[in-house]
């Protein structure tokens, strides 16, 4: 009874009925896009670091990111594959360029030069072309979600980087940079052409184990043949590139904090809207208590009509997010919703639904039944 008690009461009132969940989908739809753009920045940050496969990276000394490139000395590859307990290395090139486009218009791009035969971190998600097109010479690979920003429309056409003619060999899609860069891979060679660097120079040396190796033996005996070098983890690199980027920056704490605000309005709104039903429906409320209704059970009605509100806002809510966020996939913007995310804003939605019903609650409690009677 107490169930259809709430729905009546809930059902009765439209006008209340759209104000609480416009409250509630404002809410779900606030901490979902907050919450998807934190998780999509974090991947969008960490995303070069997860496609290459290693155990070590042997960079410049004070590397904020794998997107805050400087050159290293040069001969790292041959300390890391003198070293005992070492499978092999790959190296990396990475850095700013200019990049002219066709029709005239410069922008600046991060080159990643790599090895796109033995190595791990090559283009990937192709939509035109393919690796063995990047053999060629002079040959680059770009994201289309960049074409307008490179000044380009197709794969085959060519531009400059540094005064140098490139052709675009193949496209990618959806491989987007937090910094908002075009990422543009190239051969490791040509990168060093590019940049300027040194033939045995690079910016980065992926290190990978041998099966059994102790990484921090290892890792030690890397820091003592290769001072003035940073030798991390790739856990460690990736964690520092994400708060290097997301805290450092500041860039994560506003989304945190646009993530509370929408909660905090919801809680609001929906508060306000229970206390305001709950106070027009005092008489009814002492009425029931009037024929012996425990005040557990009003509060239950309450709470019942709270976690109603709560599952009907949280499903408009979520489909609002998805269109949000479908409308977003061919854009610079990276909203990413998952699973975790979704059960968590779900039990956030009941959670703050709850804290709603409290208010509406403590104004119950203080009926008196004896009242009903003297209407």
């Amino acid at each position: 009874m107490a169930g259809k008690l709430a729905y009546r009461n809930l059902f009765h009132d439209r006008l209340s009925l759209i104000v609480t969940l416009t409250g509630i989908v404002f809410s779900v739809v606030l901490v979902a896009v907050q919450c998807g753009l934190y998780i999509g920045s974090e991947r969008m940050i960490a995303a070069m670091l997860d496609q290459s496969k290693g155990d070590l990276w042997v960079a410049p000394l004070g590397t904020k990111s794998f997107d805050d490139p400087s050159l290293l000395i040069g001969h790292e590859k041959y300390s890391v594959l003198s070293t005992k307990g070492v499978a092999g290395s790959e190296e990396l090139v990475v850095g700013f360029a200019a990049w002219r486009k066709p029709k005239g218009g410069m922008t600046a791009v991060l080159i990643v030069g790599s090895d796109h035969e033995d190595g791990t971190l090559k283009p990937w998600n192709l939509v035109a072309g393919n690796l063995g097109d990047l053999d060629a010479p002079l040959s680059v690979a770009v994201d289309d979600t960049y074409f307008k920003d490179l000044g380009v429309e197709n794969n085959g056409e060519t531009a400059e980087i540094n005064g140098m003619r490139v052709k675009i060999a193949a496209v990618t899609h959806a491989i987007r940079s937090f910094t908002t860069l075009p990422y543009v891979f190239t051969s490791l060679n040509l990168a060093r052409t590019l940049l300027d660097a040194g033939s045995n120079q690079s910016s980065y040396t992926l290190v990978r184990l041998e099966p059994g190796a102790d990484i921090e033996t290892v890792r030690a005996d890397l820091m003592a043949r290769l001072q003035d070098r940073e030798i991390l983890t790739q856990q460690e690199f990736r964690n520092r590139s994400v708060d290097y980027w997301l805290f450092q920056t500041g860039a994560g704490s506003a989304l945190i904090a646009g993530a509370a605000l929408g909660m905090i309005v919801g809680v609001v709104i929906v508060a306000q809207t229970l206390y305001s039903s709950t106070k027009d429906h005092l008489n009814e409320f002492a009425t029931l208590r009037a024929l012996g209704a425990s005040a557990g059970y009003i509060h239950k009605v309450i709470l019942f009509q709270a976690m109603m509100s709560a599952v009907v806002g949280y499903g408009i809510g979520m489909v609002l997010s998805m269109l949000v966020i479908w409308a977003s996939k061919d854009t610079t913007l990276f909203i990413i919703m998952t699973p975790g995310l979704a059960l968590l804003l779900f039990a956030l939605t009941i959670g703050m639904c709850a804290i709603a019903a409290v208010s509406a609650i403590f104004k119950v409690t203080r009926i008196d039944p004896a009242g009903v009677f003297s209407r």
